[in-house]
């Protein structure tokens, strides 16, 4: 498969794609593929992370579109965020050569984490490369302008799906811990042939950043074998503190839908029983929204506030155990600190996307906010990060396209062993980032 197109073409499927979510109801979800179900009698708590449990070789599928490039995807043994052992799947597209000279890059691995932000399974990223067709499955059209270009010079690109087989959107560590164990995978296959010293970076952009900057702060803990194989990682649009942005994005017109998604996906990853809480406005959203991919929210829950949602009791936040609980679990840069460079782009133009500055944590890009990713960054300064964060004054979509060539610039000099900058004595005071007191 060439990937070819252009970005101008690209950024206009994101469009034709991002309209079309608003007058296209929800498709019913692809019948269930067996390759996904790990039914060998071995009991997941007895393999170790990162193992290979089965793989296969298929066709890759752009835009529901056949192509004619080959991809493998791997079945591996991974960690849910409450830390049970899980199954999830991986797709890696390696260079087609035969010989180690014929791939001088094939032991340049570029981890790259989706931005398919659903609480659907189906819209992952390895069933939309094996065959999709529905709506949400179109996205790795759009993605393949921020991995493409590094298929095309023969890289190992690894994309894992990042939210796991229960797609739980927007819980952080688990992110996290799917994408290190892709890698692990990735290296285990003696189909894929890695050099155990083959060197990899991580790239990802808004739900992607979710998992790329998880993967690096933990890292040093949960995979130190992989930590010692990476050499940097570069973000943007990042979701810092999620009980931040939902105030920061409620009744928002455009990512309003996005503040429930969040909820539910965090709830789901640590087994809370949100229900209890929700008035009957909040328990007609939760069920409309069980398998929602962001395709079917954007604009459509511009009114869909906290207060709507919840019962009065439950008004102020801090008033729920599990929810104080689990919000803590995933606010950024409290499962570690990484020990390779980054490389921070964050927008502050929301308002082009109709969100307005928050009146406690200040501007964002619509949906992500300015402050918690300086104050994610200064941190990560002070305990010896090399930081390099710029912010840009455009929205969310807008500043993925400012971004990705600076990105793309900075993680081809971390290959080429150029020393990483950094910029940390000019990076501006943020916002707190405490974690959330019970208040019963």
């Amino acid at each position: 498969m060439q990937f070819r197109l252009s970005t101008q073409r690209l950024l206009q499927t994101a469009v034709q794609t991002a309209v079309a979510a608003i007058m296209v109801p929800s498709m019913a979800s692809a019948a269930t593929d067996p390759f996904y179900q790990y039914t060998d009698s071995t009991p997941l708590s007895s393999i170790a992370p990162g193992t290979v449990l089965k793989s296969r070789t298929i066709s890759v599928y752009i835009a529901g579109l056949k192509t004619s490039y080959k991809a493998t995807q791997i079945v591996y043994r991974s960690t849910d965020a409450m830390l049970r052992p899980a199954a999830n799947v991986t797709t890696i597209f390696t260079p087609s050569c035969t010989t180690a000279s014929a791939c001088p890059n094939k032991n340049k691995v570029i981890s790259y984490q989706s931005f398919y932000d659903s609480l659907n399974p189906e819209d992952s990223p390895s069933r939309a490369f094996a065959g999709g067709k529905r709506l949400p499955d179109m996205l790795p059209a759009v993605e393949t302008m921020l991995f493409g270009s590094y298929v095309k010079k023969g890289y190992t690109v690894v994309i894992s799906d990042t939210e796991g087989q229960k797609a739980n959107f927007a819980a952080g560590p688990e992110y996290g811990y799917n994408t290190l164990d892709s890698i692990r995978a990735t290296f285990n296959s003696p189909q894929i042939g890695l050099n155990s010293n083959a060197k990899v970076a991580l790239i990802g952009y808004s739900g992607g950043a979710i998992a790329t900057e998880w993967a690096a702060e933990l890292a040093p803990t949960y995979a130190p074998d992989v930590n010692a194989n990476l050499i940097g990682a570069a973000f943007g649009g990042t979701l810092v503190s999620p009980e931040h942005n939902l105030s920061y994005i409620e009744d928002a017109p455009m990512w309003g839908g996005v503040m429930p998604m969040a909820v539910i996906g965090v709830s789901r990853s640590y087994d809370i029983d949100i229900q209890k809480y929700l008035t009957p406005r909040g328990l007609e959203v939760y069920n409309k929204m069980q398998k929602a991919s962001i395709a079917y929210v954007l604009f459509q829950y511009s009114n869909v506030s906290w207060k709507a949602l919840v019962k009065p009791e439950y008004q102020d936040r801090t008033k729920i155990p599990e929810y104080v609980a689990a919000v803590n679990k995933v606010i950024m840069g409290t499962g570690g600190t990484p020990t390779i460079p980054l490389q921070i782009g964050q927008g502050t133009g929301g308002i082009w996307e109709g969100t307005k500055p928050s009146p406690l944590w200040g501007k964002g890009d619509g949906v992500m906010i300015a402050g918690d990713v300086r104050t994610l960054a200064r941190q990560y300064c002070a305990q010896g990060v090399k930081v390099q964060h710029k912010e840009y004054g455009s929205s969310h979509f807008v500043t993925m396209v400012n971004w990705l060539p600076s990105a793309t610039a900075w993680i081809d000099d971390r290959f080429a062993g150029k020393p990483a900058p950094e910029n940390c004595a000019s990076i501006a005071p943020g916002n707190s980032l405490e974690p959330l007191v019970y208040n019963p």
